[in-house]
């Protein structure tokens, strides 16, 4: 009874676990989507127990009232240089937005921009992220930590992954960040997509290489292994941290996800093997570091408002009547 007992909690620790380890980036750029309370719903019969929302909705603010899933909230891009100008502007917004819904809401990151580093708002980041975390004090600030969401575009050196560095452009941004990060003991937001890589170099890169099934090793750095290159993407980073003062720093993927449908290699079929494969791998994390990798899928719908190239309105998990593009477990 006694290795019962003991198999059970393990089996439920492992549940647990992976139930903190991956979320879903809940995006509101489609016509017909779900109500938000449906959205809630939603995730909470998949078991997805982690949400990223960017910007602060109301009505999914107050739909996650009391349903224990934890949120990544993001400050629009739009708001870094006034909340990096006037320390009471970012009060204020983190009074409307994270105060007023915290008694019933579980925040659990404030990405401060994203994707905004190398470019013009850069100069912005570390200062607005300074005056968010202040303005949480020491009560929220314990639970909420603050950071900024980045592309991978902020890697200049990637292979191998041990020689991983910022660019040039990124550096005198990410720097300063890293060691704030460092000091408030917060982790940096990555988004990771192999798949744009894979489409970027297809005569390097090979597709199962970039889907998590190459059945054996594809790059080997030193004594480490890479059996696909979403590890090597995420190592890459944490060697770039390294160089910066980050070497504690973890990483958050705050982004990941393939198309399935609109462009070059997306399909249902390559959409559904990342992504579930995506969802068992991450509890294991990186030959760097093992060990559960947080996280969150882009993205819940399929968004037909989205801009730009094809695939960008087809990353949904589900189309907007809620039902799955494929199927994926959590």
């Amino acid at each position: 009874m006694a290795a019962l007992a003991f198999l059970l909690a393990l089996i439920l620790l492992a549940t647990q676990t992976n139930a903190q380890t991956v979320g879903v980036c809940y995006g509101m750029l489609g016509d017909n989507l779900p109500q938000p309370s449906q959205v809630v719903s939603l995730y909470k019969s998949k078991n997805i127990g982690l949400m990223r929302l960017y910007s602060p909705d109301g009505g999914a603010l107050n739909a996650l009232r009391g349903s224990g899933i934890q949120v990544l909230l993001d400050v629009p891009n739009e708001n870094l240089q006034n909340f990096a100008n006037s320390p009471s502007a970012a009060a204020n917004w983190v009074q409307t937005n994270v105060r007023a819904y915290s008694s019933a809401v579980k925040f659990r990151y404030i990405a401060v921009g994203n994707e905004v580093i190398p470019g013009n708002l850069a100069q912005y980041v570390l200062g607005a992220m300074k005056n968010i975390k202040n303005a949480l004090g020491n009560d929220l600030g314990g639970q909420v930590k603050v950071s900024t969401s980045v592309s991978f575009g902020v890697i200049g050196v990637s292979y191998p992954p041990s020689h991983g560095a910022f660019s040039g452009d990124a550096m005198t941004s990410m720097g300063p960040i890293v060691q704030y990060l460092a000091s408030t003991n917060a982790p940096l937001l990555v988004n990771v997509y192999p798949y744009f890589s894979y489409k970027g170099n297809p005569n390097q890169i090979s597709l199962q290489y970039a889907t998590f099934t190459s059945p054996s090793t594809v790059v080997q750095d030193g004594s480490l292994n890479y059996q696909n290159l979403f590890d090597a993407m995420v190592d890459s980073v944490y060697a770039a941290l390294s160089q910066v003062g980050g070497a504690n720093v973890p990483i958050v993927v705050s982004e990941s996800g393939w198309p399935s449908d609109g462009g070059f290699a997306a399909s249902v079929a390559n959409a559904g093997t990342y992504n579930a494969n995506l969802v068992k791998h991450v509890g294991r994390g990186t030959p760097r570091k093992p060990g559960p990798l947080e996280t969150y899928v882009f993205a819940m719908f399929n968004e037909d408002r989205k801009t730009g190239d094809p695939t960008e309105q087809h990353f949904g998990l589900f189309y907007p009547n809620q039902q799955p593009v494929y199927p994926v477990s959590f």
